[in-house]
C-alpha cells in the first residue's frame, strides 16, 4: 500500500524552529491533499495545516504566520516549517495524505507520529 515516513521532530526552546518532513512511498497513483495534525496530551488530534495538490494552503488560527506547509509533488514529500515555537505547540505531530492508489481506490494514510517538545 502506502507508507508515510516522518522525520524532524525533537526538543526545542521557545522561540526556536523545527522543520518536519513526511515522505510517501508505495502503490501511489496520485497524492491529493496533504495535512499535518497534532495531538497534545489529553486532547484530540486536530489539523494544523493543509495543502492541496495545487499548492493552496490553510492553517489553524494559532499557527498562522508561524508555520508553513509546503510539498514537493515530484518526490511525494510534504514539509512543515515551524517557527517561533511556543510551549503550547508541544504535541505529537502526524502527517496525513489522501492518496489515489495505482489500483484506483482512494484512501487516507498516516505517518507514525513524532513528538515535538517546546521547553526551556
Amino acid at each position: 500500500q502506502v507508507q508515510l515516513v516522518e522525520s524532524g521532530g525533537g526538543v526545542v526552546q521557545p522561540g526556536g524552529s523545527l522543520r518536519r518532513s513526511c515522505a510517501a512511498a508505495g502503490s501511489i497513483g496520485r497524492i491529493n491533499g496533504r495535512r499535518w495534525y497534532r495531538r497534545a496530551p489529553e486532547n484530540q488530534r486536530d489539523v494544523v495545516a493543509t495543502i492541496t495538490r495545487g499548492g493552496t494552503t490553510y492553517y489553524e488560527d494559532s499557527v498562522k504566520g508561524r508555520f508553513t506547509i509546503s510539498r514537493d509533488n515530484a518526490n511525494g514529500t510534504v514539509y512543515l516549517q515551524m517557527n517561533r515555537l511556543r510551549p503550547e505547540d508541544t504535541a505529537v505531530y502526524y502527517c496525513n495524505a489522501n492518496v489515489r492508489l495505482v489500483a484506483g481506490d482512494v484512501a487516507a494514510f498516516w505517518g507514525q507520529g513524532t513528538q515535538v517538545t517546546v521547553s526551556s
